[in-house]
């Protein structure tokens, strides 16, 4: 027996619920069903955001928004124009629930609970009519005649347009493959590294306003970092592992980085104000107090790896002990040696070639009445709720399109 759809979404996440009720919001009279392999929808948005759902980000320009995704950056300009950050707050507004922004710029539930946002979802698709059918795992796609036949381990669905919101799946990604579609193998983005070094193997929870280069590339952040037990995160490494997914990838995660501790300060004037330091405090220890803004242990750590002894005075320092204080505060060397996945955060760069896709309506290039909304495309962002922006956005002009 077949089920007959006028549309079928595959995927129950983020993605595939807001393009479904989109679609019936806007025709009210099509049958709809989404199809989740699991036995639960919408789990990745339950733990997103520590359980809180970053929901987008206060940047409310698409060509600014445009510049927080490594991949997608230029095709999602025409999206952005079409439905952005403040049309996302406009419709859960609409749909009861209050968003508010945080100091970051990252905006949540006022409830700080990503409940509200799943409850939100599932009391849309009961009040719509949309059948939301779980443990559908899709076994295999064909075309027939004009419409989409799509195989379960239990079912057969029949739909004119077909909508897959899986993310990154990779079975769906070799179906596609059989229809000819070109996919872009998926390697991590937003981890963070692991770096074994006695300058910061004490200090994990320390963090600071920095400037990070991968050496040999031209990779470099501006931002927070923060120390860890296994070596070093913050926004300033997850950020760098986004724009540097491919290239990290490539180098099998040993690389080396340079730390500039004092964000974008030149060596030469750290030299200039440590010689004035020399000075003024001729007579105090060199490494009890910090003068720059890095908090005690870290200036501490910093001043015992350029060779100066723990009581040692300002006014003893030698010329080549400068030098190297300098150089560790401004141009410290680090080893990476592999990554660790950020939080359960996992985002993948990776997914259908960006070139395939028609951005006026998320339609295949290759076949008619098929469309992509979400994370499935190759297209993500760094951290701070912009991927969930790609899925809202991505979903809403597939509704429209459809």
């Amino acid at each position: 027996m077949n089920q007959n759809f006028d549309i079928i979404i595959v995927g129950g996440g983020a993605a595939g619920f807001f393009t479904a009720i989109n679609i019936v919001e806007k025709n009210p009279k099509l049958k709809v069903a989404i199809l989740e392999r699991g036995t639960e929808v919408l789990n990745k948005v339950r733990i997103s955001g520590g359980g809180r759902c970053n929901v987008t980000h206060a940047c409310f320009e698409p060509n600014e928004l445009v510049k927080f995704y490594p991949r997608g950056e230029k095709e999602l300009r025409g999206p952005f124009h079409q439905f952005c950050s403040g049309d996302t707050i406009e419709w859960f507004e609409k749909h009861g629930v209050e968003l508010k922004i945080e100091a970051d710029g990252r905006m949540f539930p006022v409830s700080n609970s990503s409940q509200t946002i799943i409850d939100c979802f599932l009391k849309a698709t009961q009040k719509l009519g949309i059948a939301v059918l779980t443990g559908q795992s899709v076994q295999s796609i064909f075309k027939k005649d004009t419409l989409w036949k799509v195989e379960t381990q239990s079912e057969n669905y029949l739909t004119e347009k077909l909508i897959l919101a899986t993310g990154s799946n990779p079975k769906v990604w070799e179906m596609l493959q059989n229809f000819r579609h070109a996919i872009v193998s998926p390697v991590p983005s937003l981890f963070t590294f692991n770096i074994k070094d006695s300058r910061i193997k004490e200090l994990p929870g320390v963090a600071a306003q920095v400037t990070v280069k991968v050496k040999d590339t031209k990779l470099t952040s501006t931002g927070p970092l923060l120390i860890t037990h296994w070596g070093m995160s913050g926004p300033a490494i997850l950020k760098l592992s986004a724009w540097g997914a491919r290239i990290l990838h490539d180098k099998n995660y040993q690389f080396t980085i340079f730390v500039n501790w004092l964000n974008d300060a030149d060596k030469e004037d750290v030299e200039k104000k440590l010689k004035e330091l020399k000075q003024e405090h001729a007579k105090k220890s060199v490494s009890k107090k910090s003068p720059f803004e890095l908090t005690n242990r870290l200036w501490e750590s910093l001043v015992l790896a350029s060779g100066i002894e723990s009581e040692t005075k300002w006014a003893d320092l030698s010329k080549i002990q400068l030098q190297n204080l300098a150089n560790q505060l401004t141009n410290g060397t680090f080893q990476v040696n592999g990554k660790s996945t950020f939080k359960e955060e996992f985002v993948t760069a990776g997914g259908i070639d960006l070139k395939e896709i028609n951005f006026k309506t998320m339609e295949s290039k290759l076949h008619e009445n098929l469309y992509f909304a979400g994370e499935i495309v190759n297209i993500d962002a760094i951290t701070g709720g912009f991927n969930f922006q790609n899925a809202w956005t991505s979903g809403f002009i597939v509704a429209n399109a459809v």
